[in-house]
């Protein structure tokens, strides 16, 4: 069974045919949408936001779809009311523009189906050095280490767990998260963390640091959640792909790898899950 949302047109809206064109050449290109929930206006400078990847399926007369957001195999359970920030690449060039999720039927039986405001205006996002600007997200940083014994990472992983459990348990937590014991690794390169998939990260890293990327295939991953999320995220992951972008940037695809440590993966998701209900109880939901 595949997770859909519907990005809904209110009736009472005519057809913004600009918006439209736009998409249409997205779902052309088998292409996506990228989704992250808002930040209130409120929302202190330390906290981070996550942005997740979601391919755009059909434009309707009335309606869009993408695929649910997915993290490790699971929906990303997205609350009724949660105000979203929604982007998407046309070229070089990246637009945005916000929405929210409203109530809606399932259209079938076997497809779980959200509905989500259309804009009342799609912006360009201005480029800013080696960024885009995304209606002020802030985009999550990560630590990238060569492996040089995977098999080594069972102990740093342990203590990680050790490290969200207790934070669970709402006992204080140092941000190292656990990570006075790590794996054998070599020298690490930084990065942001660009969009979380299905079962992966996309990792944006400046020229003069990707050098390490033609050289090594498995690294370890350190990403930090951000104040209200003291315990970082840590895990292996595999380089599968990357690219150049458009601000001469390497774009590292990388995909979690448990097969050294099969278990980390309840603790990855139970980490992901919580960023999801924290990020959206900062937001006043309609009763």
């Amino acid at each position: 069974m595949r997770a859909r949302y519907t990005l809904l047109m209110p009736a009472s809206r005519s057809r913004n045919t600009d918006w439209h064109k736009s998409l249409q050449q997205v779902l052309e290109r088998r292409g996506a949408l990228e989704l992250a929930v808002a930040r209130p206006e409120s929302a202190s400078e330390d906290g981070v936001d996550i942005i997740w990847r979601s391919q755009l399926i059909a434009l309707h007369e009335a309606s869009v779809e993408v695929e649910s957001p997915q993290a490790l195999g699971r929906t990303v359970q997205l609350k009724e009311g949660v105000k979203l920030v929604a982007a998407f690449v046309i070229g070089q060039n990246r637009f945005s523009f916000h929405t929210s999720i409203l109530s809606g039927p399932a259209t079938t039986a076997h497809t779980l189906s959200l509905f989500l405001a259309l804009p009342e205006s799609i912006e360009r996002c201005h480029r800013h050095n080696d960024r885009f600007d995304l209606q002020g997200l802030q985009l999550p940083q990560a630590t990238m280490w060569p492996l040089l014994e995977p098999r080594s990472v069972g102990v740093a992983e342990r203590a990680n767990e050790l490290a969200f459990e207790s934070h669970t348990r709402g006992e204080t937590v140092s941000a190292s998260g656990g990570e006075a014991l790590l794996p054998n690794m070599g020298p690490s390169i930084s990065g942001t963390l660009m969009n979380v998939g299905g079962g992966g990260v996309g990792i944006r890293i400046a020229s003069n640091e990707a050098g390490p990327l033609s050289r090594q295939r498995i690294f370890w991953l350190r990403i930090a959640l951000g104040k209200d999320n003291p315990v970082p995220l840590v895990v292996t992951g595999k380089l599968v792909h990357t690219h150049i972008d458009s601000m001469h940037n390497t774009y590292a695809g990388m995909a979690f790898d448990f097969s050294f440590n099969p278990e980390h993966q309840k603790t990855v998701a139970a980490q992901i899950a919580m960023y999801v209900q924290r990020a959206q109880a900062k937001q006043i939901l309609p009763r």
